[in-house]
């Protein structure tokens, strides 16, 4: 079954626009918009449950907290749980002095009235009308023609003016809707709308706010700003009207529409901090604004404990926030990939030291966010050595050289495929120690040992077991590593070696880490030793290292026994 001709079955829903000379395209966004959260309403009714007063009460106490100055807090001409909650704010005051709250109404008489009587006391507000003129609801849900059209904003401009002449202890902001804009000729939806500025008096000393939403998204983002930046530029009394975007994310490209609309000429935009709402969601508002963050444009919203705002929205609304969600998903600052965590590896190294942050993969830094390192790198069969190295050396401080990292890599690559899964630090720290560590007591192994200083010589008596037998060993050289040498006397070289500590305080480790190659044959291996005293671990890595050639062949058992003998 194939998908049925387009070309029969749908048509372009929006008006091209002659704009040769469109400015949109060249500008940058350099401040903030002001923001209107609508979770409280337009999300609200787009969940399986609508949201109780409590939650309805959270979900306003976590939008005051990140910022928001305008928010929609319901209909509450349409639903009394609205209604009520109006009331408990305003007659609570829980209303900060700076934050006005908005309403929404459709442009009814008996429903304006009923909106006016729930917000009676509030100190600031915003009323929110709507109608559409867009050709598809003239004619076929409200039977009207333009001018008709035009008529119901016009009424409801009037009967909001009068109702809110009766409140004047309250600082009103009117905004109109044309609902369905951008399928809206644009000289019928500039016609109806400087129709209801001259009602309200708009002015710049009397600001009127008019939305230009995008109900439904029916163009590419590009038109979308075309739209908005004729508005920006015909509409009158421009200097008096706050333009505002409500996008739809039907196309999945609100995030896109809204910035360039804000590049168009809009002062306002109204969303969902995680894109909550109808159908596929109103715009989301964090991405928005952290998108200008990592641009260096202040957002004026505060996302730096996004957990916390998460776990509010999720218990408020039942919606989960997507792990691959834009900035708040849980694996969006995580990656699986070999190169991608080679580059990230790479990128902290030289980040340390830098103020400007310029990582490879991470567009922001996660503890902005309120985030930490800890997820930045996770491991499974598709990630290569430079993950499992980051992942040890954050957690457990331990720093891998380049050729054990590639040796590891290969085991732990081969635990991640067997089990199918992903691997913690904490099982790839385990898997470390039982290839470099623990192999100190297989073949050969150290008891005790005694150092002393013989004329500027160390010495060192060790007491091993071989295949069974306990051995005493004596041998001397310039330092602890070259004295157990000489008193293992193997055919072997050290090629590296390094320590350092993984802890810290009274119960501090040592880790080292040593690379013994068989004289003659270019075979080496790693070992390593952990332990509170670095020649304990010294001692235990060079055991480990040994153990390891004979596992691999390179050395006999008959050459340690001959050598202990």
């Amino acid at each position: 079954m194939m998908l049925a001709d387009p070309s029969k079955k749908y048509r372009r829903m929006y008006q091209r626009v002659d704009l040769p000379d469109r400015q949109w395209p060249n500008n940058e966004i350099t401040k903030a918009p002001i923001w209107m959260s609508t979770d409280l309403r337009d999300g609200n009714q787009a969940i399986f449950e609508p949201m109780s007063i409590e939650q309805k009460f959270k979900m306003f106490q976590m939008l005051v907290k990140i910022g928001f100055k305008h928010i929609e807090i319901g209909f509450p001409s349409a639903s009394q749980i609205d209604f009520d909650f109006t009331r408990k704010l305003i007659e609570e005051n829980h209303i900060p002095d700076d934050v006005y709250i908005e309403v929404l109404v459709q442009a009814r008489d008996h429903l304006i009235q009923r909106t006016f009587e729930a917000l009676e006391g509030a100190k600031r507000a915003i009323v929110h009308i709507y109608n559409s003129n867009s050709p598809t609801f003239r004619q076929k849900v409200l039977n009207v023609d333009v001018a008709g059209a035009k008529q119901l904003a016009i009424n409801a401009a009037e009967k909001v003016k009068e109702y809110a002449a009766q409140y004047p202890e309250t600082d009103w902001i009117f905004q109109y809707s044309p609902e369905c804009f951008t399928a809206t000729e644009l000289e019928v939806a500039k016609d109806v709308c400087d129709a209801v500025t001259e009602i309200w008096e708009a002015s710049p000393e009397n600001k009127v706010i008019l939305n230009l939403p995008a109900t439904v998204e029916v163009s590419t983002p590009n038109v979308y700003a075309d739209q908005v930046e004729w508005m920006h530029r015909n509409i009158k009394r421009r200097d008096g009207v706050i333009i505002s975007v409500h996008c739809h994310n039907d196309r999945g490209c609100g995030i896109a529409a809204s910035e360039l609309a804000i590049m168009a000429g809009a002062d306002r935009v109204e969303g969902c901090v995680f894109g909550n709402g109808e159908r596929t969601g109103n715009v989301d508002v964090a991405a928005i604004a952290l998108n200008m963050y990592t641009q260096g444009v202040a957002p004026e919203l505060d996302f730096s404990n996004i957990n916390e705002i998460i776990a509010t929205v999720e218990e408020c609304t039942g919606l989960p926030v997507h792990p691959r969600h834009p900035y708040a998903g849980g694996l969006v600052f995580t990656a699986f990939s070999g190169s991608h965590q080679d580059a990230i590896k790479k990128g902290f190294e030289y980040q340390k030291n830098e103020e400007i942050w310029d990582m490879p993969y991470l567009p922001i830094d996660p503890k902005d966010l309120g985030r930490d390192y800890d997820a930045v790198i996770r491991v499974n069969s598709q990630s290569g050595k430079g993950g499992i190295a980051y992942l040890l050396e954050s957690n457990y401080n331990v720093v891998l050289p380049r050729r054990v990292q590639i040796e590891f890599s290969q085991v732990v690559q081969q635990v991640t495929d067997e089990e199918g899964t992903e691997i913690s630090a904490q099982q790839i720290w385990s898997l470390f120690q039982q290839t470099y560590v623990d192999a100190k007591d297989s073949h050969y192994s150290a008891k005790s040992y005694k150092l002393s200083d013989d004329n500027g010589k160390q010495v060192i008596e060790l007491e091993v077991v071989v295949n069974g037998s306990t051995q005493q060993l004596r041998g001397e050289g310039n330092g602890p590593i070259s004295a157990i040498l000489d008193a293992l006397q193997l055919p072997i070289d050290v090629l590296n070696y390094e320590e350092r500590g993984i802890s810290s305080g009274a119960n501090a480790k040592a880790l080292a880490l040593v690379e013994l190659q068989v004289k003659g044959t270019g075979k080496s291996a790693f070992g390593a030793g952990v332990h509170d005293n670095i020649v304990t671990s010294s001692i235990e890595a060079i055991i480990a290292s040994t153990n390891r050639l004979i596992d691999q062949g390179v050395l006999s058992k008959e050459q340690l026994v001959a050598a202990a003998v």
